[in-house]
């Protein structure tokens, strides 16, 4: 309605900071071509999805070429540091190329850039280190919500790349804030204390998204739906 107005456009690939809900592609090719349509600039903030959903972020995942990517501590290995970068003829416009300028007290410190470049070497090296990633992240999520269902507790789970999220709710599908602000926060809660006693510390908010690395294998996957298959057992049913 005001695209002529709109300079830039900038989003979460994959939401993440209200669990993880996935748009559809749909969604994604209809942003990028009215962003080309008004010439707004297309913006992901791939902090938390970058190297997690693909080796090249969530933009490999459904095809779509962002003019400006922003990333986080992740291609510093985990260490303190961030980037962006994007098209040409945008990036030119920063300092020493334009006038822009942008600095940092962190920017290009040696550490966090030695121990990024050693990750992005190993994820570069090994072929089937995503597929792996993505097969223990969809056995946890699906796993997860399987037995919550067999012991009558209403589940449903997205997953993506090494990202997941479950939500206590009745939906079949969680796809946007309104269903998410719908669940049941308190079984939630709940959920999280006991699975805290069962040794399985999960992030401790119902709308943050979880995340699988390298090291989580079959076995861990496994332990952690033991745990939670106890949980369920004493949580209160629907």
């Amino acid at each position: 309605e005001i695209g002529e107005q709109i300079a830039a456009v900038i989003i979460e690939p994959v939401a993440g900071n209200m669990n993880c809900v996935i748009p559809s592609q749909q969604f994604h090719n209809t942003l990028r071509k009215l962003c080309d349509d008004y010439k707004s600039v297309l913006i992901f903030d791939e902090v938390m999805t970058g190297f997690r959903v693909a080796l090249g972020g969530a933009q490999q995942h459904f095809n779509i070429k962002p003019d400006l990517t922003t990333l986080g501590k992740v291609i510093g290995g985990g260490l303190p540091v961030g980037a962006f970068g994007g098209k040409k003829e945008i990036m030119e416009h920063i300092a020493p190329l334009g006038p822009v300028y942008q600095a940092g007290t962190l920017s290009g410190n040696p550490l966090a850039m030695a121990a990024g470049l050693s990750m992005l070497n190993i994820l570069s090296s090994q072929a089937d280190i995503y597929a792996n990633i993505s097969k223990q992240c969809e056995a946890l999520a699906l796993g997860m919500e399987e037995r919550a269902k067999q012991h009558g507790i209403s589940m449903s789970e997205n997953h993506i790349g090494g990202m997941f999220g479950f939500f206590f709710t009745n939906e079949q599908k969680v796809e946007n804030f309104a269903q998410v602000s719908a669940c049941n926060i308190d079984r939630f809660k709940l959920f999280y204390r006991e699975m805290l006693n069962e040794g399985v510390y999960l992030a401790p908010s119902a709308f943050e998204a979880g995340f699988v690395s390298s090291t989580h294998d079959g076995s861990i996957i496994e332990l952690t739906l033991d745990a939670a298959e106890r949980v369920f057992k004493r949580l209160p049913k629907d």
